[in-house]
């Protein structure tokens, strides 16, 4: 009588895989344009000034957000693309609002 060892060691055995993740944060959502879209004008900061130079800006608050305002008015009005920096004005704009965000998590 011959006896399969390896039938005896393993209780169950499924070709599908099983991964919780239901409750993660779903990343994989957003799109790669816009990160890369954000990455651009961080670079261009960078650049310009030092990388995270937008940490240590007095008043950050208010002047991160005219700044915003300021790039999603021109993106309004019909330009598409900041004429400094040659980047889309809604890529600053997001930037921007990360920036703020940033700040309102330091203030907690």
């Amino acid at each position: 009588m011959n006896i399969n060892v390896t039938s005896l060691t393993k209780t169950s055995q499924s070709s599908v895989g099983h991964k919780d993740d239901q409750e993660k944060n779903r990343l994989d959502l957003i799109e790669p344009e816009f990160i890369e879209g954000v990455g651009k004008v961080l670079t261009f900061g960078a650049d310009k000034y030092e990388p995270n130079n937008w940490q240590k800006v007095e008043d950050a608050e208010n002047r991160y957000y005219a700044a915003a305002m300021r790039h999603l008015m021109a993106w309004r009005k019909g330009e598409k693309t900041d004429p400094e920096s040659g980047l889309s004005h809604l890529d600053h704009v997001a930037c921007n609002i990360m920036f703020l965000q940033h700040f309102e998590r330091e203030e907690k």
